[in-house]
């Protein structure tokens, strides 16, 4: 359910980052403000499983960050 959840937030972020880019990184830096969140608290787990548990959250965060410049940057390379 979460992984559903991380894309349907990229594929929003992505089509927001292309038509309003600079209305799009508020929404893009609270996503991974939340995302860092869920990653400090799955890092705070001993050992293995602070990296097993906090990892799934950076790679989403990641995944935000990517859709959201992806969407700047097809927008930059429009013609008009």
């Amino acid at each position: 359910m979460m992984i559903v959840g991380i894309i349907a937030v990229c594929i929003v972020l992505a089509f927001l980052a292309f038509f309003v880019p600079r209305l799009s990184r508020h929404p893009e830096r609270g996503t991974q403000r939340t995302l860092g969140v869920g990653s400090r608290a799955g890092g705070k787990a001993p050992g293995v499983l602070g990296r097993i548990f906090s990892k799934p959250f950076r790679s989403s965060s990641k995944a935000v960050g990517h859709s959201g410049s992806a969407g700047r940057r097809a927008r930059g390379r429009m013609p008009f």
